[in-house]
């Protein structure tokens, strides 16, 4: 026999640690049962695009950082692609490999964050999947702190290329991890694949549909896991992404599950562009110019590209002046909270926690 009880109204966040961020849930709940959800964003107050119009055109990548800061790579390098066309500059062979190279290791270490605290919010093996994640993830840090010092905010790309040239010591390191990690990723597998904790609660829980998907404008893997095979780096390639051959890996359920799966089979395609792309690079320079000040002629540039939550890009205008006129953020985690409701209404607490962390969205993209 089934009890009806009085709708309930709980408010999950927005500080909480099972929100990603600073996002607070308005729940609606019969017994366990959600019967409505709203999402309620704008606790973080970042005001990126407004900072953008105050400064200089180089000024702007440290705050690009800040946006997805469990990508920051990839944040470099979606604003520095929309510049240069604006500006009109091409960076060199080797510059546009390094980026690649350094977007490709971030995407594996976003990804394994994603996964990790999938897994996590689960509730299951007492947090091991989280803390095998971080320790390989601890290593592409490494790396990037011998790129351009520092590990999370990073700042290492440039308009006309990057930085600076990779050191020596930088190679050996990406060798040893090229080597290892696909035995880690086998070893996370198992984990997943051995627990039917993990199926019974993931395999058919939230399902989005390849039509609601691509109406919802989802991109990046929880579009993929929906059957749609959409991927920037093949519609429109950047950098060096036509010179190197990799899959675009697709699910069809479209639910938990497959969101976690198809984030495990980018981690081994980004592995595989890496090594292509260390066997393609050559010697030479880095970057077109040194130029701190840049005032492009009045017009305007937007350049997609796929970041590990999907398509991030930055639309720039430009005045002819020192700064943008105006920059607009296309960030992928806000866009991954327009099926919010549809996707828990129906579901209990436990499971909407775990849509939740397989949706990997950042709030300081959302908050923008």
């Amino acid at each position: 026999m089934t009890m009806r009880t009085e709708p309930v109204v709980v408010n999950v966040g927005p500080h909480h640690p099972s929100t990603h961020g600073v996002f607070r849930m308005k729940l609606t709940f019969d017994g366990e049962n959600i019967l409505d959800a709203e999402p309620v964003i704008g606790y973080l107050h970042r005001g990126t695009e407004k900072l953008a119009e105050e400064r200089q055109y180089t000024q702007v990548i440290t705050l690009t950082d800040r946006l997805d800061y469990v990508a920051s790579m990839t944040n470099n390098q979606a604003y520095v692609l929309s510049c240069e066309r604006l500006v009109g500059i091409e960076p060199p062979d080797r510059g546009k490999y390094l980026r690649v190279i350094a977007a490709e290791l971030q995407r594996v270490a976003s990804h394994l964050i994603g996964v990790g605290f999938f897994l996590q919010e689960l509730g299951v093996f007492g947090g091991t999947a989280l803390m095998y994640a971080f320790r390989e993830r601890e290593r592409i840090l490494d790396m990037f702190e011998m790129l351009c010092g520092a590990r999370i905010t990073l700042s290492y790309m440039r308009i006309g290329g990057v930085l600076q040239d990779a050191p020596e010591e930088f190679w050996p390191a990406l060798r040893s991890f090229m080597d290892d990690m696909p035995g880690y990723a086998d070893e996370l597998q198992a984990l997943v694949f051995d627990s039917e904790i993990v199926k019974s609660r993931t395999i058919g829980v939230a399902p989005v549909s390849a039509e609601d998907a691509i109406a919802a404008s989802f991109t990046g893997p929880i579009l993929r896991a929906s059957g749609v095979g959409w991927d920037w780096r093949k519609a429109a390639p950047y950098d060096v992404y036509d010179r190197v051959e990799f899959e675009v890996p697709t699910c069809e359920g479209g639910d938990n599950f497959d969101r976690f799966w198809v984030r495990m089979l980018e981690v081994r395609q980004s592995l595989r562009i890496i090594e292509q792309c260390c066997e393609q690079i050559e010697p030479g320079p880095v970057r077109t110019t040194m130029a701190m000040l840049f005032r492009p002629p009045p017009g305007e540039a937007y350049v997609p590209i796929e970041a590990p939550k999907g398509e991030l890009g930055f639309y720039l205008v430009s005045d002819g002046s020192i700064a943008t006129y105006r920059c607009h953020v296309r960030s992928p985690s806000f866009m991954s909270l327009t099926l919010f409701r549809e996707m828990l209404v129906g579901w209990k607490l436990a499971d909407a926690i775990v849509t939740l962390g397989s949706l990997d969205f950042n709030m300081g993209e959302v908050d923008r």
